[in-house]
């Protein structure tokens, strides 16, 4: 992985702050990271950095570019996603390692994870608390911590755990009498 400077990752928080990235900053950013500044590159990246902070799939990301006029295939998007993570403009966030989402902002921070809105959140700043971490084994050093806490909504557990404790009751809708 590159590490990009400081700098160039605070002008592009800056940039978040603008209405739309243009193609010259673009450009210059992707230079900066250390990638050659292809025209699938540049619509992608005034896509993802151009408004705000967020958390994208490939499928997010291609139907914007769909929708922008860059007729860009899937398979290019996710390939541009994962260059721009491996050069930390994004930060990849792996859902139960089979989904994986970008993420604009690359500072520290965690991440809720709404599992039937199939939705990222941050978790504001200063909400998490570890006073504890494992020993790395001998000759390692832990570098970053990721924490991804998946979330369901209250009444949606309710319904599951009463259809488990009654499959009868719960294959038959409650406005219809199964007499």
């Amino acid at each position: 992985m590159l590490l990009v400077p400081d700098e160039f990752r605070d002008q592009l928080r800056a940039a978040h702050d603008d209405a739309w990235l243009s193609a010259v900053q673009v450009q210059a950013a992707l230079r900066a990271a250390g990638l050659r500044p292809t025209r699938q590159r540049i619509a992608l990246g005034r896509l993802l950095f151009g408004n705000r902070h967020r958390h994208v799939t490939a499928a997010d990301l291609h139907g914007d570019a769909l929708d922008a006029g860059s007729p860009l295939s899937l398979a290019t998007v996710y390939n541009t996603l994962n260059q721009f993570a491996d050069a930390g403009l994004l930060r990849r966030i792996s859902i139960n390692g089979e989904r994986s989402y970008f993420d604009t902002d690359v500072g520290d921070h965690h991440h809720f994870y709404i599992d039937a809105e199939d939705r990222i959140l941050n978790i504001p700043a200063g909400a998490v608390a570890l006073d504890r971490l494992p020993l790395p084994p001998d000759g390692y050093e832990i570098t970053k911590v990721d924490l991804v806490v998946h979330l369901t909504r209250v009444a949606e557990r309710a319904a599951r755990q009463l259809s488990k404790a009654d499959p009868a009751t719960s294959a038959v809708p409650p406005e219809i009498d199964p007499l």
